[in-house]
């Protein structure tokens, strides 16, 4: 499915899908098609949460599982369209874009109330975006996104509803970025450098021993309770701006609980015993579920090519303590033999039984930005492994671990998580290939919500971790350039401050090649321009392998017949699935 973002090309004035102008709230239609039908008010959802969410505050942590509750809270400006991927209104009813694309006017929706009851209004978009997104020290914010053509981007309200942004060069992706969710300025004035505190003191906003009343948001439910490591509660926000076709108030659901449980497999039991209405699943766990609904089990299970969703990679810390690790995972002989002693059909067929593909490099193989680098993944091939390790002079010692120049054996640890059906088995078949070849592997495990923060510490050899695609190159901008923020393998690029310049002297050549890829594409107008420039980064990325890329697994999900439209069609990001649309029949 394509996704047409109409700011490609600036060629006039860009208008958003206006709700009608005798109402404020947007009428949610034009789903038929995806099975969506008028629901009944009432009901109970109960889905999983991997584990318990480190912070109520989006913008403090990076964190999947407070990725998942936020969904719930928040709202953007504007939001995807079901059906077709596209961006359409959201808490900005309309927007217009000049004709340089320089300048953004969004008009914002009337009546929109914080759970708390105060109007949202101007002064939380200003707030959100000026001390919040673009403050370099909001470990959950995106500073650099909003630095373009090397100035900072203008954010200014016009008026009670209306704000304008101002940027210095023309950067088709920012109406992306409008998705971000919006913050309420009279609950958290306090924690931000405009109410007198430190930049980084936004991070200690809504902890999760905050009260539930002091979380709030304009999404379709607030925060009534929350049992520490055990359950979330969520209940209807009665004043939502959605309606269904009908004029009925959304979400349907009186009460979303979100149960946390970690071991993947208590996850089906309690889908199975009925205590869990939806489920995401991998495709290991698919061949039960799918063989329990044929028997007759009151559920059904779906499944789809994936445009969001996390294709694991495996990284090597180029800056590993050890400096022999650290030369030898920085050299791109190393990686490509490593390559090749990654047995991705394995892993496909053994682990996601099939529900799974080769993956891209940073982009989704169903996404319009593709670029099929599979060429470039090469082929299973243990003896080439070996033959390139013995090219690099790693000869075998006589205990059949291949040594290091200075004669000691080449070991080295990957962490991986092990509260995960997909982690365990993937880290196993990767360490027993690897000792085929005489490299010896230490398998160390930890939680899946500490993945990344280890990965960012710097405190691993090697890593098996995972980032969501987006539909938009743009998005994945903090992990993939040299220098960015989620770019872990390599942090010796990182900027000397928050929000500085990168260490340029840090970086390989290829990687400030990638670089200067990435401040081309994001100001590049011309859409066939831009997918010309990801292309160049998909092959310079599949070519040199900053980390390399596993599979792409197929998205699964199920969920009980109780409910009605579940929707299900190219993959979520977490939380993603529209439950305002769900119902309890």
């Amino acid at each position: 499915m394509t996704r047409r973002i109409k700011v490609w090309i600036v060629i006039g004035v860009v208008v958003g899908l206006v709700a009608p102008a005798s109402a404020a709230d947007k009428l949610v239609r034009g789903y038929d098609s995806l099975g969506v039908a008028p629901g009944k008010a009432g009901g109970r959802l109960t889905v999983i949460l991997g584990d318990s969410p480190q912070s109520f505050f989006y913008y403090g942590v990076i964190d999947s599982n407070l990725q998942a509750l936020a969904a719930h809270l928040y709202d953007g400006l504007v939001e995807y369209n079901y059906r077709t991927y596209e961006l359409e209104p959201a808490l900005a009813e309309k927007w217009t874009i000049s004709r340089d694309g320089r300048v953004y006017t969004f008009n914002l929706r009337r009546n929109v109330k914080w759970h708390d009851g105060r109007d949202f209004t101007a002064d939380d978009v200003i707030f959100t975006f000026d001390q919040i997104v673009a403050n370099p020290e909001a470990r959950g914010g995106d500073a650099n996104a909003f630095m373009v053509g090397g100035q900072r981007v203008k954010f200014e309200k016009v008026d009670t509803y209306t704000v304008r942004l101002t940027l210095a060069k023309a950067a088709p992706a920012m109406l992306q970025y409008m998705r971000l969710y919006m913050m309420p300025k009279h609950k958290l004035l306090p924690f931000s450098v405009e109410g007198g505190a430190k930049p980084a003191d936004i991070n200690t906003a809504w902890p999760t021993t905050a009260e539930p009343r002091e979380v709030i948001g304009t999404g379709p439910f607030r925060l009534q309770s929350y049992v520490t490591g055990q359950k979330i509660t969520l209940v209807r926000n009665p004043t939502y701006w959605k309606t269904d076709a009908s004029g009925t108030r959304l979400p349907y659901l009186a009460q979303l609980e979100m149960l946390i449980v970690r071991d993947p497999e208590q996850q089906v039991a309690q889908f199975l015993a009925g205590n869990v209405g939806q489920l995401n699943i991998s495709g290991a766990q698919f061949p039960e579920l799918r063989s329990r609904q044929q028997a007759g089990a009151p559920f059904k299970v779906v499944s789809a090519r994936a445009l969001f969703g996390s294709p694991p990679h495996l990284a090597f810390n180029f800056d590993a303590r050890n400096p022999d690790l650290a030369r030898l995972f920085s050299d791109l002989r190393w990686r490509q033999a490593m390559q090749m002693a990654i047995n991705r059909q394995r892993i496909i067929d053994d682990i996601y039984n099939g529900l799974a593909e080769l993956p891209g490099h940073g982009v989704a193989p169903i996404s319009s930005w593709y670029f099929d680098t599979k060429s470039h993944l090469g082929k299973f091939d243990l003896q080439a492994a070996g033959r390139a390790l013995d090219e690099m002079g790693l000869r075998m010692g006589p205990d059949g671990v291949r040594l290091l120049p200075n004669g000691r054996p080449l070991e080295f640890t990957v962490t991986y998580g092990t509260d995960s059906a997909v982690w365990p088995p993937m880290a196993t078949i990767i360490q027993n290939d690897f000792k085929s070849i005489g490299v010896r592997v230490n398998l160390v495990g930890i939680l899946s919500r500490t993945l990344l923060s280890t990965g960012l510490s710097g405190n691993y050899e090697a890593l098996l971790l995972a980032f969501g695609d987006q539909p938009d190159p743009e998005l994945r901008k903090p992990i993939w350039q040299p220098g960015g923020a989620l770019y872990y393998w390599h942090r010796a690029t990182q900027p000397a401050t928050p929000g500085g310049e990168p260490n340029f002297a840090a970086m390989q050549p290829w990687e400030r090649q990638i670089y200067d890829l990435w401040e081309l594409g994001g100001t590049t107008v011309s859409r066939p321009q831009r997918k010309a420039v990801y292309d160049k980064w998909q092959v310079l990325f599949a070519q040199n392998l900053p980390v390399i890329m596993i599979a792409k697994p197929t998205a699964v999900g199920a969920i009980h017949n109780r409910y009605g439209n579940y929707i299900y069609s190219l993959g979520v990001i977490p939380g993603f699935n529209p439950v305002p649309l769900l119902y309890q029949k």
